[in-house]
């Protein structure tokens, strides 16, 4: 999926002001555009156009073409006329322009609503039309509304709408509906007949069954992922329901097998099902350690690659395992779904989210856009400044954290932020000669600026940290020990499409298409750091260890070791894999049983 964005602009500069449109604002007074509100429809994407009627279907007045090029309609007379900046037939809209007194010279895209100068050939900006298309968006939106009738003051259009949290309290029905459907969970004792500490239920240690503490700190994150979580407790994946599905598809094949041990084999392929079991085991109140036997041995047959009691990478785990859930729930629902809308099965619900990628050409400004679906976003660290740059803030911030043992001599060679992270993931990049981009509108290939950007954010981001890297002229691979600051609570919004586009094109969001409106991710774009997935060691023997933040309060999950920790501690952990909700999903209030 692609679309193809040309802005005239080079060296980074803005181009000079169109004086065909100070003129036409001269001649119409004060609110030149009024006319047009009017005719402002919003499409269900959230893009504006240009109707007179919803149903309505424009066509080029002079050739009666309705699809093949942009379409424009003069603001003065309504007049309707095609424009294509790359077909040779001539522009009519340019035409219409010459052949019609002053005043016929600027014009509105109808499918975009932008404004076009037919003299220039090239958009132009107003901002009274500009905050107009913003409050129909708007509108829209929140309303549900496709058109506008009013316009309000256009300042303070993209502030943030906040809602205040309200803690959830059952009514009369609800309290009914849980006193019959559910059963109050029994307290635990330890193996000393001792009442357990106030620990947060499904806070259980798993057994590590030979190396596989990478897949224990991953399944630990993800038993606490608040919306998989949600999903499975609430039996939205019933796994008897599932089996019992199988058995009706496969009964051919099992009747005429002689025996049914493939069938059984078979059976456990589903990796949801063995997660659905490993959450009611969880969560049950047992606080012995789990072994999660059975969903490794079905995470086997899934990858059989790496089916072995080597140590792996948790992070290729947890992209596998992923894939494995989608596999199954995806070939269920019958339909082909892009994992990028985070429709198809609850992996990609939770998980998925969009990049972006703008490729620019350095010579005329043609952007090629190009969106990719992501479950996670690989990071490398920030290239080290120098020793004597860092050491005094490295120092300082290890003192205030108060743990001594993470200050190696691997440390002293400076220090990440999640945010530089971030700004070197987003920031522009020039390619090399090498990678010369083909310009659709030079027609060679030309030197360009590439800049990712995050179009589309997930429930839950999952960030891992490029620790591990290989030297092709050496032949050999090492771990990166430099040590990386991470908040607690972060931000995406600077990070967004919609942020990124704002800096570089102005106030103004352009109406691309099959771009969605990012209203949504602005209202969404705070998060919350729940889980830590750290590796300590080096390359070829290594601990993976998970810390989790459950009421408010962190628990260092080593295997079948489960430990209240200080948050300091968590912040001098060599993060490797760090899990982010989206803080609307993670009321802090609520997570502290209240005294009935």
């Amino acid at each position: 999926m692609s679309s193809k964005i040309n802005h005239h602009r080079i060296n980074g500069q803005i181009p000079q002001s169109c004086p065909h449109l100070a003129e036409y604002r001269v001649r119409n007074g004060a609110k030149p555009f009024r006319a047009l509100q009017e005719c402002l429809r919003v499409k269900p994407l959230g893009r504006a156009a240009i109707r007179r009627d919803p149903s309505e279907v424009p066509r080029c007045g002079a050739c009666g073409e309705a699809a093949r090029s942009r379409l424009y309609a003069c603001v003065t007379c309504a007049a309707v006329s095609c424009h294509s900046s790359d077909s040779p037939s001539p522009s009519h809209a340019a035409a219409h322009a010459v052949s019609m007194p002053p005043g016929h010279e600027i014009a509105v895209d109808v499918d975009r609503a932008e404004l076009f100068c037919c003299a220039c050939r090239d958009q132009v900006y107003d901002r009274d039309f500009d905050a107009a298309v913003v409050v129909a968006q708007t509108t829209a939106s929140t309303l549900g509304g496709g058109s506008i009738r009013s316009s309000p003051p256009p300042e303070n259009l993209r502030k943030r709408r906040r809602v205040d949290y309200r803690p959830w309290t059952p009514n009369l029905r609800e309290q009914v509906l849980m006193t019959r459907n559910s059963s109050p969970l029994q307290r635990t004792e330890g193996a000393d007949g001792a009442n357990l500490p106030n620990l947060p239920w499904g806070l259980r240690g798993l057994n590590n069954l030979g190396n596989t503490c990478f897949m224990n700190s991953v399944l630990q994150a993800l038993l606490h992922t608040p919306p998989l979580r949600n999903y499975f407790l609430s039996d939205r994946h019933n796994r008897y329901y599932c089996q019992q599905k199988n058995n009706a598809s496969n009964a051919s094949k099992r009747n005429a097998a002689s025996n049914d041990s493939n069938s059984n084999k078979n059976l456990r392929l589903c990796l949801a099902c063995d997660m659905d079991a490993m959450f009611s085991a969880v969560f049950s109140g047992d606080r012995t350690p789990y072994s999660p036997a059975k969903f490794l041995y079905s995470w086997w047959q899934h990858a059989a690659n790496l089916a072995s009691y080597e140590q792996q990478d948790a992070h290729e785990f947890f992209i596998s395992m992923l894939d494995g859930i989608h596999e199954k729930m995806g070939k269920d629902k019958r339909k082909t779904q892009s994992q990028g809308n985070g429709e198809c099965c609850i992996a990609h619900r939770v998980f998925s989210g969009i990049l972006r990628s703008d490729v620019m050409c350095m010579a005329c400004g043609f952007t090629s856009t190009t969106y990719d679906p992501c479950v996670d976003i690989s990071l490398d660290l920030e290239p080290n400044q120098g020793v004597s740059a860092k050491m005094g803030s490295t120092k300082s911030h290890h003192s205030c954290n108060g743990e001594a043992d993470s200050m190696n001599s691997s440390q002293n060679c400076g220090i990440s932020t999640l945010m530089g992270c971030l700004d070197r993931f987003t920031r522009p990049e020039r390619l090399g000669s090498d990678q010369k981009f083909f310009c659709q509108q030079c027609q060679v290939r030309q030197e360009s600026l590439k800049q990712m950007s995050i179009r589309k954010l997930p429930l839950v981001s999952c960030f891992h940290i490029k620790r591990f890297e290989h030297s092709s002229i050496r032949n050999m691979s090492r771990k990166v020990d430099r040590y990386l600051q991470f908040p607690f609570s972060l931000d995406m919004a600077p990070y967004l499409s919609s942020s990124i586009l704002r800096s570089r094109f102005g106030n103004r969001i352009f109406s691309f298409d099959g771009d969605e409106p990012d209203a949504s991710n602005e209202l969404s774009s705070e998060f919350e750091l729940f889980a830590v997935v750290t590796h300590t060691g080096k390359l070829d023997a290594g601990h993976y260890v998970t810390y989790l933040r459950l009421s408010n309060q962190w628990y260092k999950c080593d295997d079948a070791w489960i430990t209240q920790v200080n948050e300091n501690i968590v912040r001098a952990a060599q993060g490797y894999m760090m899990f982010y909700v989206q803080k609307m999903l993670y009321y802090k209030a609520s997570e502290k049983p209240t005294p009935s």
